[in-house]
């Protein structure tokens, strides 16, 4: 709305001149074949038009803003009256000086000036002129600020999708480090092995996935065992159980949508440090959604909420961005398990 309301010339001029030349010659040559009368047609339709074109676009810029837009509705009928009047008295003026002293020749009885019929008939022919010009340049200008709107929303959404998924990569490589700080502490021989996976790890995320909305669940699927393996090499008594329980081969997704779940698993599960046991699942459902379901082991008397944490935070605001309503995060315990289970559209490989 808010270009309609500045209406300003937002149209190519070029457009606009192609518009009102158009509209004249049609004029020109209807009323030239109607009336067998080219010369006649061509100096009246002349005056009209250099009556016209000012007075759509003075309703335009001036009156519709200025009244219209501000719900003033009386004061733009009143300069709408005010101004069709000028126009039949300038219309009136030209017509009896340049082509005849009968100001209505189309008539079958000749009018003399202010003839409540000609008013009527000149201020008819200025609100339609005015009506059709005005409608079809708001329309466009309306169409003009809808792509606008949709190509801002889509940039915002761009911006908000990259800086999520840019919060998120931080925030592991924060915590891999830390593992690895960890290790080196220990003097032990794990570090180059942690090493060399973590280089996979940020060769994926700094060229595979940099600048993509989707990626093959395969490669995403290899990118979470290269971390669970960099994880294992941290506790002692880890087991982690990936399943593919579908054909998945040219399935496509979200890149990095599933390893904040996979950290939760091993943030939540590995408080107690003995025996964290983490089942991956991965399932196409009905042939339209894919279902990722990961479950790990706790100790009862823990007190961990596993929604917390920035990294499923910015997980399910991502979701939000690119499924809007068509996914499903759920979280529960069972017995001494937590539960995560995402259900997303599937998005085959073109």
């Amino acid at each position: 709305m808010s270009e309609i309301q500045k209406l300003n010339f937002d149209i190519k001029l070029q457009n606009h001149i192609w518009f009102w030349g158009s509209y004249f010659t049609l004029n020109f040559l209807r009323w030239g074949a109607y009336f067998n009368d080219y010369d006649y047609s061509f100096k009246s339709n002349l005056i009209e038009f250099s009556l016209h074109i000012p007075l759509v676009y003075f309703n335009l810029f001036v009156l519709v803003p200025n009244y219209v837009l501000k719900q003033k509705y009386f004061k733009y009928t009143i300069a709408l009256l005010i101004s069709l009047f000028a126009v039949y008295l300038l219309k009136t003026a030209l017509t009896y000086y340049i082509i005849s002293e009968n100001i209505w020749p189309e008539a079958n009885r000749e009018y003399k000036p202010f003839d409540i019929n000609h008013i009527f008939a000149v201020c008819i022919g200025e609100l339609y002129v005015l009506a059709m010009a005005s409608s079809i340049y708001l329309t466009l200008t309306w169409l003009r600020e809808r792509e606008r709107n949709r190509s801002l929303r889509e940039n915002q959404f761009k911006i908000k999708l990259k800086y999520l998924e840019n919060q998120i990569q931080p925030h592991f490589f924060f915590n891999t480090l830390n593992n690895l700080y960890a290790l080196s502490l220990e003097s032990s021989d794990k570090v180059p092995d942690v090493i060399i996976k973590l280089s996979n790890l940020m060769e994926y995320v700094l060229y595979d996935v940099k600048g993509t909305k989707s990626i093959l669940l395969i490669k995403e699927i290899d990118y979470i065992q290269n971390y669970v393996e960099i994880e294992k090499l941290r506790f002692k008594n880890v087991e982690v159980a990936i399943n593919l329980e579908s054909d998945i081969e040219d399935i496509k997704v979200p890149p990095l949508i599933f390893i904040s779940l996979v950290e939760n698993a091993f943030k939540h599960g590995g408080l107690n440090n003995q025996n964290l046991k983490i089942k991956i699942n991965f399932k196409i459902v009905n042939n339209k959604m894919l279902h990722f379901e990961i479950l790990n082991n706790f100790v009862i008397s823990q007190k961990n909420n596993p929604k917390g944490g920035i990294g499923l935070l910015n997980t399910k605001k991502r979701l939000k961005l690119i499924y809007r309503n068509n996914f499903s995060l759920q979280y529960k315990t069972k017995l001494n398990y937590y539960i995560i289970s995402l259900q997303i559209p599937i998005h085959n490989e073109d």
